[in-house]
């Protein structure tokens, strides 16, 4: 295999003086909505405290760490560098063959699904540049998987989030902590739901750069934002990791690869240096569960002497062994005891229709207290339903108010009917949820009424010349998309099928005198087929019935035409 990355430029070989020059620089040229601050920090108009989807779910991310390089800058001239550079411009443009093709095919897949969001390729590029050097510089095989696991550091709340188990280890090989997993590092708990199969294997795999792409292309295209727009491009972002300065790298680099880019061979691309914890970002296999204590080695009589720097210089200083672990003060969400109802009403709509009631709960300690800043899910259970929160997602996560109150989105119904189950958890918590019953009923009709006044005649043997044609409302409105059925009946008495006279005619030709599974257009009208009668003379009826207790009779007659009278003769 060819290697995998080109020479790297060391930390530190980059002067205080030079690397001000680059971020202002390049937060003049390169990062919309970046600017500097007096110190040559980076920031946005956003809050990186802030939760501008709506959630507060600690990103896609768990708010894992990330690389921070920033782009070179497109200057035509290189500046000096004392000895051979890391990389040019050029080279840093190149993505590795087959996560770009992943990137560009979740953008296609997604301005078909959503083009309301107007995701670009290039902010899919740009954070998997921030999240994972591209793979690890495209350190997959021919199907888009990762050759080595893509692993985040353990989330246990030491110097990073707190995110207990929620896989069992089936992804992140942790039983005890979530860990980020992946090219697009979704965690565990996120990828659940948020995970896609990008490239129809049957699978969802979060360590496949085609799976991972598509899901990260619909998380960022979820709350209806439009990535076109400046204000919804930085709430996507930073919903994916809740941080300024990750904003600010991510738009860097979108804005580096709209400049130009281009293709290079898997396993060739150029590996960032420098990560926001302040390590390697090597991390490429499960490491033993906190719970499992691995086996002391024997300490050296010695210790090892340092080898030097490359380059020469002094020898560098042994580290200082690590203090004692401090007691840590426990997360909002490591105090929640059990979930509460909020006052939620009954959860019922017609097909189609936005529910009036939204799930609302509280999360509570033990002693009953409210619990503010803590991740509830909400999950619209199993595949018997179409139903849908707002923006067309089935799992929707809110963090609760100051009144420890979290509040779905809006409920919409599909077109199935019947009832299923919105269920409630704590992200991050085992405890048991509340499940709530939601129930569709069919749309209905009210009322039936013929749009034409024709009177509906035959001739024996014949068929009719108009075709009737109903419109259905319901309480004045139009009614569509309402279920309907005809039928010959016998007699106003008798609404079962009649055996004779008038009938329709299946697609074999065939007499047929009921048709089951009809439905109202749009504008509420249904026409139905032709009719036809045999060579029963006499008046029949033809009833038509709706979900929601509409029903209409109409008369069909059947006679033999008249025969003309004969004109008089006249004598001379």
């Amino acid at each position: 295999m060819v290697a995998h990355f080109g020479t790297r430029l060391r930390k530190g070989a980059m002067t205080t003086a030079v690397a001000a020059a680059a971020v202002a620089a390049l937060s003049a040229s390169q990062a919309p909505g970046v600017t500097t601050d007096g110190q040559g920090r980076q920031t946005t108009g956003a809050d990186a405290e802030s939760t501008p989807d709506g959630n507060g779910d600690g990103g896609a991310t768990g708010n894992s760490p990330y690389y921070t390089d920033l782009p070179p800058l497109n200057t035509p001239v290189p500046a000096p560098t004392i000895g051979t550079p890391a990389v040019t411009g050029e080279a840093e443009a190149g993505i590795p063959a087959t996560v770009l093709d992943a990137y560009k095919k979740a953008a296609d897949s997604l301005s078909a699904s959503k083009p309301g969001c107007n995701l670009p390729w290039e902010l899919l590029a740009a954070i998997g540049k921030v999240e994972s050097g591209q793979a690890r510089g495209g350190n997959v095989d021919a199907a888009g998987t990762t050759i080595t696991p893509i692993l985040g550091p353990v989330l246990n709340g030491n110097g990073f989030a707190n995110i207990g188990d929620t896989d069992g280890g089936a992804y992140d090989g942790d039983s005890t902590y979530d860990r980020a997993v992946g090219p697009m590092q979704f965690i565990p708990s996120t990828w659940e739901w948020a995970g896609e199969d990008g490239n129809g294997d049957g699978k969802k795999d979060p360590n496949n750069i085609y799976d991972a792409a598509l899901a990260a292309g619909n998380y960022l295209c979820r709350f209806s934002w439009d990535l076109s727009d400046q204000a919804d491009l930085n709430s996507a972002i930073l919903s994916y990791n809740n941080s300024t300065e990750y904003l600010n790298t991510v738009l860097s680099w979108l804005e580096y690869y709209r400049k130009g880019t281009h293709e290079v061979p898997d396993g060739t691309g150029t590996l960032p240096e420098n990560r926001s914890d302040d390590s390697d970002g090597a991390t490429t296999s499960p490491s033993p569960s906190p719970s499992t204590p691995s086996t002391p080695s024997t300490p050296s009589p010695t210790p090892p002497k340092p080898s030097p720097p490359s380059g020469g210089g002094t020898t560098a200083p042994t580290p200082t062994p690590p203090g004692p672990t401090l007691p840590t003060t426990p997360t909002p969400t490591q105090t929640v005891d059990h979930l509460e109802d909020a006052g939620t009403g009954k959860l019922t709509a017609t097909a189609g229709d936005t529910f009036g009631e939204q799930v609302a709960v509280r999360t509570e300690t033990e002693a009953g207290k409210a619990v503010a800043k803590v991740r509830v899910r909400f999950t619209i259970v199993g595949d018997t339903t179409d139903a849908t929160f707002t923006g067309g997602e089935t799992v929707a996560t809110v963090v609760t108010d100051s009144a420890g109150t979290a509040t779905a989105p809006a409920l919409v119904a599909g077109e199935k009917t019947g009832d299923f189950i919105v269920r409630t958890t704590v992200v991050g918590r085992t405890l048991t949820g509340l499940d709530y019953t939601a129930s569709v009923t069919a749309r209905q009709a009210d009322t039936l009424v013929r749009t034409s006044e024709t009177a509906l005649t035959c001739v024996p043997g014949g068929e009719f010349a108009d075709q009737v044609e109903v419109k259905a409302t319901y309480n004045g409105a139009v009614a569509d998309k309402v279920a309907a059925t005809a039928t010959l009946i016998k007699s106003a008495d008798d609404a079962t099928e009649n055996d004779k006279g008038p009938y329709f005619k299946d697609a074999d030709g065939n007499t047929v005198r009921t048709l089951a599974d009809l439905t109202t257009d749009a504008d509420g009208l249904l026409k139905l087929p032709k009719l036809y009668a045999d060579d029963t003379t006499g008046t029949f009826l033809l009833r038509i019935t709706t979900t929601g207790g509409a029903t209409l009779t109409v008369e069909l007659t059947v006679a033999a035409a008249a025969t003309p009278e004969p004109e008089p003769t006249t004598t001379s």
